[in-house]
């Protein structure tokens, strides 16, 4: 599940953080940025979730689909929940001055892309092949 690997991926950076504290961001545009990161994440997670309910159709990533959405939040990037996770985690790092952790985040994503995304949009493509098709060429990926 993506928030098992996004707690995992935390913990690393605060591991790092504790274990190996090098350098830093900055005093406070660091704490500022990481913080808006964090907060936009939960909120664009949340609004996507919010999306789905609406449409009646699963946030879990390896069930069905019973709908193709493509509003709200939905309209900007086909990954809006992953693409929050992502900012959690920068933001998290950003905040913590786990300098070492950066290269977590373009891990990260490589992970999620290719254990969550790269299925879930082969499923969306079989079970709504014209719709997904004219969504992808419309929507980016991330953002």
């Amino acid at each position: 599940m993506p928030p098992v690997w996004l707690a995992g991926f935390v913990a690393l950076a605060w591991w790092q953080k504790t274990a190996f504290p090098r350098g830093s961001f900055g005093p406070v545009w660091a704490d500022l940025l990481g913080g808006m990161l964090v907060g936009g994440g939960v909120i664009l997670a949340a609004l996507a979730i919010f999306e789905m309910r609406r449409h009646r159709t699963t946030v879990i990533p390896h069930r069905h689909a019973d709908r193709l959405v493509t509003t709200g939040i939905f309209k900007r990037t086909r990954n809006p929940i992953y693409l929050g996770d992502t900012m959690i985690l920068a933001g998290l790092i950003l905040y913590w001055d786990a300098v070492l952790a950066l290269p977590l985040v373009p891990i990260f994503v490589w992970v999620i892309e290719r254990r969550f995304v790269v299925p879930e949009e082969a499923r969306l493509r079989r079970a709504f092949a014209v719709a997904f098709a004219r969504y992808a060429r419309e929507t980016r990926r991330w953002v």
